[in-house]
């Protein structure tokens, strides 16, 4: 069975800290435990980089290696054509995560790149939003055979 891969992007790595009235007190260390948990026995490789070079890769890696993705592209949702490009060579299901609700906020948040190819988007629910898109993105995975 092909793990799911959580991928993260800039300043995810500073939650807990940053601006905790929008993004909360839940750490990344938290949200990658509670990942695992929700996964169950799906396996999860899950990784945060602040370099969009490094988070194409990442998604390069879970087109050949992993089963889908939960991708929270931070910033990146908003700016990076790249991103979007190698997100539309994946096969299996993408899910975009937000923690905050991106269409309250500022307008140049409300245009999101990611979405031209994510299978569903998940915006507003704070950490536990994590829990719920990898347990969606379990459902949207073809049975094994």
């Amino acid at each position: 069975m092909k793990p799911i891969y959580v991928l993260n992007g800039p300043n995810l790595n500073r939650l807990g800290k940053r601006e905790p009235h929008i993004y909360g007190t839940t750490t990344l260390t938290e949200v990658e435990a509670m990942c695992r948990a929700a996964a169950g026995e799906q396996g999860v490789v899950f990784h945060q980089t602040n370099s969009e070079e490094k988070l194409i890769g990442l998604v390069h890696e879970a087109i050949d290696e992993g089963a889908g993705i939960v991708i929270n592209p931070a910033a990146f949702t908003f700016t990076s054509l790249a991103l979007l490009d190698a997100l539309k060579m994946v096969e299996g299901p993408v899910i975009e995560l937000h923690i905050s609700n991106i269409h309250k906020r500022e307008p140049i948040y409300h245009r999101s790149y990611v979405s031209m190819r994510a299978d569903a988007v998940i915006a507003g629910l704070g950490a536990h939003g994590y829990e719920v898109a990898v347990k969606a993105l379990i459902r949207l995975l073809p049975l094994a055979g």
